[in-house]
């Protein structure tokens, strides 16, 4: 059988929920900080065409030959260093989001399901999207948790959704969030994330936003990930009245040999070191949860660069994760895509016109 059976909903029992769902898309993680976890991740993560772009005839025998031989207990190591009692921090973070994203457009009289879901990893994209439609649901916005659009991260959230709907009969509508770099209430949470920190520390001698890097043949094949970034970093440099040179663009994360976009974060935290730069602040603007590039990569390895260089004072700005502004943010981008969708419990005029009247009102808020 090609397609997968549908759900049996004759009795009723999908009348009760929510005819509409949010699902939150962040990358993923493994499910234990150990080398067998991280070799399924990251065969899984690695096995991506969005994420290599190399023919598989030349990627495959290194990546099982060498990379899922050696990387494993290397990265598990690094897991273990940030691994908290609750688990994997993405994932504790990216579920906080989702309950309370869940909590805030129950609060504006909306009955709209939201869930979280890996690209690689648990819980999956498949797996949420079977729990939805198991529930009733026929109406899905599916929202990744990047900021800045790319084809190894955006485009792939899609792709994965794409698979499921390529195995299921009954389809739900849907809708995609492509981007939010720009988006005002996003811009504003990062700037309360950087203006809460300045009140305890004071404003630094540089503010180094660190994105996740890609290889620089993606930009110079129209892939706008770069150009989104640089964006985000000056409205937000505007936002808080920071000139261009308090202000320092940096990509993060390189994997091979192949030249990635740059400058690079680490490189650039030693230079300024040498420079003289006796202080600091770290942000990664591009991750809406603190997880292993921020919380090891940078507050861990950058960190340590960055001392040894000769630098004075390092301070890592958490990622947005459950701050307030950055819920009130992702209210504000659902109901702006869910608009026109019944998500009162009715499907009357009455309950359309009044939920366009709420996101309208939310968005003069901002």
């Amino acid at each position: 059988m090609r397609f997968a059976p549908e759900p049996d909903h004759r009795h009723g029992a999908a009348a009760k929920s929510p005819r509409t769902a949010v699902v939150l898309c962040n990358l993923g993680t493994p499910d234990a900080p150990t080398a067998p976890a991280l070799r399924k991740y990251l065969a899984e993560f690695l096995s991506d065409p969005r994420v290599v772009e190399i023919p598989r005839i030349a990627w495959w025998p290194i990546l099982h030959g060498i990379i899922l031989r050696v990387r494993p207990a290397k990265s598990a190591a690094k897991y273990a260093s940030i691994w908290t009692p609750e688990g994997s921090p993405l994932r504790v973070w990216t579920e906080k989001q989702s309950k309370l994203l869940a909590g805030y457009l129950g609060q504006r009289g909306h009955r709209v399901a939201v869930r979280y879901a890996m690209r690689y990893g648990n819980p999956s994209i498949a797996s949420a999207l079977d729990e939805l439609k198991a529930e009733g649901v026929d109406r899905v916005l599916v929202l990744p948790l990047y900021p800045q659009y790319c084809a190894a991260t955006t485009a792939s959230v899609f792709d994965a959704v794409f698979q499921w709907a390529g195995k299921r009969r009954s389809l739900p509508e849907m809708r995609f969030v492509n981007r939010y770099h720009d988006d005002p209430s996003y811009i504003n949470a990062l700037a309360k994330r950087v203006i809460d920190h300045s009140k305890t520390h004071g404003r630094p001698g540089k503010l180094v936003l660190s994105f996740h890097g890609v290889p620089k043949r993606t930009l110079l094949l129209g892939d706008p990930y770069h150009c989104e970034c640089q964006k985000t970093a000056r409205l937000l440099a505007d936002r808080l009245n920071f000139t261009p040179g308090q202000v320092v663009v940096t990509f993060q994360s390189r994997f091979g040999k192949a030249q990635w976009l740059q400058p690079y974060t680490e490189p650039t935290l030693v230079e300024l070191a040498k420079q003289g730069v006796k202080r600091v602040d770290v942000m990664c603007p591009g991750f809406t949860s603190d997880c292993l590039e921020t919380l090891e990569e940078i507050d861990q390895e950058a960190r340590a660069s960055y001392l040894s260089a000769g630098g004075g004072e390092f301070n890592y700005i958490p990622c947005l994760n459950d701050q307030h502004e950055w819920i009130v943010a992702l209210s504000a981008l659902a109901l702006r895509q869910l608009q026109g969708w019944p998500t009162t419990g009715s499907d009357d005029a009455s309950a359309l016109a009044a939920q366009r009247e709420r996101a309208l009102a939310i968005g003069a808020e901002r």
